[in-house]
């Protein structure tokens, strides 16, 4: 019965890896083709292994200072996020009051309200700080993902034994040393989980940048693919291997992390 079982999940679980791997191969064997390649018989193998495609992006793209521009913002930005969604998670849960549960239901509502209805004015507020076209003013915007983080860590949180807080508290620990010493250790698992998914949202979120960084010099790895596509025309082999060049950080970056992220479900689901 289990293997009968087993043979009907990978009869219906291997055409859909098919079918999802088929833009995949799309893309990457179209970086090995030249234009008129691409146009004759984009879905054909290539006639040779040709990476003039890749030389010519490296050479006449800033690709590296995309690079590193993007992992500034990405690591600055993860670090900040996970700093201030745990710790106001932790705030909301031992705090006691009407002030910790007024700041929760503004959490609540600063979630559901969609970030792009909020660009004109988060541009405008930017500018009067001098923040536009500025890394760093990225990383402030990012930061705002600080909640949908609040809200997971909060999730696990309460699944923690209470009394471990409460020991700390007897034993002369102030707040801060809870949370630094307690709490953060126990929600490890939480945190990488949470830290994988919003990196994989800011290295390859597209809007946020584009509106505002303006500098060729600061543009992101995802401005890049777009400076690809022209008004008139779009150099579709060079598009695609910009693409590639953007997927391999992050496919990389998963398939190390993944392990972590199933331990991180799993942990939240099973403590309580």
């Amino acid at each position: 019965m289990k293997h009968s079982r087993g043979l009907l999940v990978s009869a219906v679980m291997i055409p859909i890896a098919c079918i999802i791997a088929v833009p995949f191969y799309y893309i990457l064997v179209n970086t090995l083709k030249t234009q008129q390649e691409t146009a004759t018989n984009p879905l054909a193998l290539p006639s040779s292994l040709n990476f003039e495609n890749y030389i010519h992006v490296f050479q006449t793209t800033p690709i590296v200072q995309s690079f590193f521009n993007t992992l500034y913002v990405t690591v600055i930005s993860i670090a900040l996020m996970l700093l201030i969604g745990s710790m106001a998670a932790f705030g909301v849960l031992i705090g006691k009051g009407k002030f910790a549960t007024v700041i929760g239901v503004i959490l609540v509502i600063a979630f559901l309200v969609p970030g792009q209805a909020t660009l004109i004015p988060l541009y405008h507020m930017l500018s009067g700080l001098q923040l536009v076209d500025s890394l760093n003013g990225l990383i402030v915007m990012y930061s705002c993902g600080a909640i949908f983080c609040y809200f997971l860590i909060i999730g696990y949180m309460r699944s923690l034994p209470v009394e471990l807080f409460e020991a700390a508290r007897i034993d002369g620990a102030g707040a801060f040393r809870i949370y630094w010493s307690v709490a953060l250790p126990l929600i490890r698992p939480i945190l990488v989980t949470v830290g994988v998914f919003q990196t994989m949202w800011v290295w390859n979120d597209f809007i946020t940048p584009n509106v505002f960084i303006n500098s060729p010099e600061k543009q992101t790895l995802v401005l890049q693919v777009y400076t690809a596509v022209g008004q008139f025309t779009t150099d579709w082999p060079a598009f695609m291997t910009l693409s590639v060049i953007v997927l391999i950080p992050m496919v990389v970056f998963f398939i190390v992390a993944q392990r972590q992220i199933v331990s991180g479900l799993v942990s939240g689901s099973v403590k309580g």
